[in-house]
């Protein structure tokens, strides 16, 4: 921004004062071209003024506070883990018996499956449970949407 630009942007906001503003009134006087652009950046400046953006990420805040999308939000996830955890208890004990009723597999894989299996169970409720756990306390994961 030259120094013509930034006593424009200063004159239009108001914050020339004493003698720099007198000398601006002047050549403003003397300088035609001068006034038709310092009334240009005046126009514009009222048409800015007047745009109100709405920042995206507010709607959707404003979408989440309300009671009724909390409810039905929190209803879905019930029922997606209700049936999440049927599906999988009913693959856990249609496998288990397969796997009982495999003769020709030996019992020493069949334990290490089951080991295997438990343990994957395991650390995934451990992880899981952890995540609920740090998400309820941590007060900077909801600055983040911010």
């Amino acid at each position: 921004m030259n120094r013509k630009e930034e006593l424009i942007v200063l004159y239009i906001d108001g914050k020339l004062k004493g003698e720099q503003l007198e000398e601006f009134e002047k050549l403003l006087r003397e300088k035609p071209e001068l006034y038709r652009e310092v009334e240009e950046q005046k126009k514009l400046k009222e048409v800015m003024d007047m745009i109100v953006l709405k920042n995206p990420d507010r709607a959707w805040e404003e979408y989440w506070k309300s009671l009724y999308n909390r409810i039905e939000r929190g209803i879905g996830w019930i029922f997606f883990s209700i049936g999440a955890i049927i599906l999988l208890t009913y693959g856990i004990i249609e496998w288990i018996q397969a796997v009982l009723k495999d003769v020709e597999l030996p019992m020493f894989a069949k334990i290490g499956l089951f080991v295997f299996v438990f343990g994957f169970v395991v650390l995934l409720i451990s992880i899981l449970r952890e995540r609920i756990f740090v998400s309820r306390k941590d007060k900077y994961s909801k600055e983040v949407h911010k």
